[in-house]
């Protein structure tokens, strides 16, 4: 599950899209769960009639770090896999900005592309990438982030 290289090559992916993720929804029982795991039960999230009733969106929307926490469960088949990796790790982020709210019921999916690899040491290796979380039928991303994964060999 992911793309295989070589360690050797792992520099060549600079400048190349890694791939799209496929679509994922997303529902207000996700949005609810995320609301108690983080204990931000902010009204624009969790109660979908005082939403549609006092915001601009219609209806509950997603939490912002919610979007960027399924990151790496959509990009799961499209990431970079080298020989010899005993684990990869988030290293952070240098840049997120949430471009557009997700709604309730829409569906999201990502793309990635590497920007930069960098060898620390020969046992550890770090890539940057650039992340768009996109909406679907909707023209602006839901967030863009500048992602770091440190991978350790």
């Amino acid at each position: 599950m992911g793309i295989p290289v070589s360690k050797e090559k792992l520099a060549e992916f600079v400048g190349r899209e890694l791939g799209v993720s496929d679509w994922m929804a997303i529902d207000q029982d996700r949005i609810n769960l995320f609301a108690d795991a983080t204990l931000d039960h902010q009204f624009i999230h969790v109660d979908p009639d005082r939403a549609k009733a006092e915001t601009p969106f219609g209806g509950t929307i997603a939490h912002g770090f919610l979007t960027l926490s399924l990151v790496p469960s959509l990009l799961l088949p499209v990431r970079i896999e080298p020989e010899g990796l005993k684990m990869a790790l988030n290293y952070g982020l240098d840049r997120v900005r949430f471009m557009e709210p997700v709604r309730t019921g829409d569906r999201i999916r990502a793309r990635a592309s590497v920007t930069a690899v960098t060898e620390r040491s020969p046992r550890q290796i770090l890539i940057k990438s650039e992340i768009t979380v996109e909406i679907e039928n909707n023209p602006k991303p839901a967030l863009v982030a500048e992602a770091l994964g440190l991978y350790l060999f």
